[in-house]
């Protein structure tokens, strides 16, 4: 098994030692640097190359996040892990694409999870770039074609103490509660991490999630019913579990009405 290549970057140093033991012990390990900040972790990680960069979030000078986003936007080839004392900053890690987000202090059971985790991303990469066969190459266009374009990310939600991912066309709908995003699914109920409907928007195929109301989102795949409100207008029945009723303003009710030519 070959090696993982470690950077670990904490700016406390009986962290980083505790942490670089652990990592030793696990095995198939090589820790190829250390860094008690953002800046030199950034050095190092150019230079270095790191398969995987373990990372804590608060730091002095930069934090860890905004040495993650550097290195997105610079395209490093590293994978990240956030390790951190603190459990509020798990759904921002997906914005950078985090393999796993690791609380402290931790223990080896865990980490071997991570690994795991890592050692399946690193494989799935290294897959990706071979060439692919005419088989492959077929089966990928037939995808793609099943798709229609539709766009097949994911969402991060916060249910509890729990956070889930799920297939933004399993989206029911989306609201504004309390200056927070909601996101309803058929499974789950939880918030996102995007601050306004117009980022979360933004993000989903606008062919399919309608702003029916200044403060809903609707997938209209996934209207229910549709009843009539005063002034001729509309409230839509959705298919989540509790049925939902969503309003549709007055500026949307025409839009509505020539989709479903009512």
């Amino acid at each position: 098994m070959q090696a993982i290549r470690v950077l670990v970057v904490d700016d406390e140093q009986l962290a980083r030692e505790e942490l670089c033991f652990l990592l030793s012990e696990a095995g198939a390990i090589e820790i190829v640097g250390q860094a008690p900040d953002g800046v030199e972790a950034l050095r190092l990680a150019g230079s270095l190359r790191p398969d995987v960069i373990f990372l804590d979030i608060q730091m002095p000078g930069l934090s860890g996040f905004e040495v993650a986003r550097r290195l997105v936007t610079a395209e490093t080839s590293s994978q990240l892990v956030f390790v951190t004392a603190f459990d509020q900053y798990a759904l921002d890690a997906f914005s950078v694409n985090a393999v796993d987000y690791v609380l402290k202090p931790v223990d080896a059971a865990r980490l071997a999870q991570t690994l795991d985790r890592v050692r399946r991303r690193l494989a799935s990469e290294q897959a990706a770039k071979l060439p692919l066969s005419p088989a492959d190459l077929e089966r990928v266009i037939s995808a793609v074609q099943s798709r229609q374009g539709g766009r097949r990310e994911q969402l991060a939600i916060r249910a509890g103490e729990r956070f889930f991912l799920v297939q933004t066309d399993e989206v029911i709908h989306a609201s504004l509660v309390d200056e927070g995003i909601v996101v309803v699914t058929n499974t789950v109920s939880g918030t996102s991490n995007y601050r306004t409907l117009d980022e979360l928007q933004a993000r989903l195929d606008p062919a399919i999630f309608w702003r029916v109301h200044r403060s809903h989102l609707v997938n209209i795949t996934k209207i229910k019913e549709i009843v009539p409100w005063f002034s001729r207008n509309y409230l839509l029945r959705m298919r989540d579990q509790k049925g939902t009723e969503i309003p549709v303003s007055r500026s949307q009710t025409r839009r509505l009405r020539e989709y479903l030519q009512l």
